[in-house]
């Protein structure tokens, strides 16, 4: 058995040639979507990380704001800056770039963003709708990993799904979306006790704890549908330099039904569910003006 590849590239180049299509008529209606950047720190991998954020809204037609500030950068320049953004009409998400240095309360500063613009959905009030099943900013990659397998229609209604990683991030809202889907899940973590029982029964296997080729194809039931969060730099070895998941693909790939690759896979569509919601949020604003 050779696994489908579930391809996010492809998924995510139709959904923002739909979320472009959205924008413009927004725009023509007197409401362009913008969303508003806050970087603190030199760390390469976050400026990456916005740059790709920036490109992506204006291919969309998103409106982009950056702010960069150093990495000594005082935290209440910060939350003033996220105050302003906040009372701007005209703005209509906020994302500020994790990793936060260290002299940084992150919760406090995600706590400071307006739940009507929290376009990551990391806000306490959106994480509580969210688990009532209320409208709510889903955080992006667990929505984009629920896009993925609706587009290969996956039968989530009465499925075993496992989620290994409990981060408020992906871990936890992931569960919350699988459970509202219908899927029993088990939430799998550093504590749990013989975790390849739990994989090797799972429908849907989520990987998202940050280790590199964790999970191998003998942790993996045969048909299942895996899909790979991690997104991890080799450090050692021939691949050195090398992205890949969590998920050890080729061994992985020979039993799995469906799986992600990395990259190409659930990486496009993070970015993709970003300014979805930046666009929701907009059409939002404009039914109320």
């Amino acid at each position: 058995m050779t696994a489908r590849i579930i391809d996010g590239n492809a998924l995510s180049a139709k959904l923002r040639g739909e979320l472009a299509a959205k924008a413009a008529e927004l725009t023509a209606r007197g409401t362009q979507p913008c969303l508003a950047v806050i970087l603190v720190g030199g760390d390469p991998a976050s400026a990456v990380y916005v740059r790709n954020k920036v490109a992506g809204c204006e291919k969309a037609g998103i409106k982009s704001l950056k702010f960069e500030y150093a990495q000594d950068a005082s935290p209440a320049d910060v939350l003033g800056r996220i105050a302003e953004l906040n009372a701007d009409p005209s703005v209509h998400g906020i994302l500020v770039q994790l990793p936060l240095p260290k002299h940084f309360d992150e919760k406090a500063v995600l706590e400071a963003i307006s739940v009507e613009k929290d376009v990551d959905g990391f806000h306490a009030e959106n994480v509580g709708r969210l688990s009532q099943g209320q409208e709510a900013f889903v955080p992006c990659t667990p929505n984009g990993v629920m896009e993925m397998l609706k587009s290969i229609e996956a039968p989530l209604r009465g499925a075993e799904a496992v989620v290994i990683g409990r981060s408020n991030i992906v871990g936890k809202p992931m569960a919350m979306l699988l459970t509202a889907a219908g899927a029993t899940v088990t939430v799998c973590h550093s504590g749990t006790r013989d975790l390849n029982f739990h994989t090797r029964r799972a429908d849907i296997l989520v990987a998202a704890i940050g280790k590199p080729k964790f999970v191998t194809g003998d942790m993996v039931r045969p048909g299942a549908i895996v899909i790979d969060v991690g997104i991890n730099r080799l450090s050692s070895g021939p691949d050195a330099g090398k992205l890949c998941g969590d998920v050890d693909f080729e061994s992985a790939k020979e039993v799995a039904g469906a799986i992600t690759p990395v990259p190409g896979g659930v990486g496009p569509m993070t970015i993709t569910m970003l300014l979805a919601n930046t666009v929701e949020s907009a059409t939002r604003a404009a039914r109320k003006a």
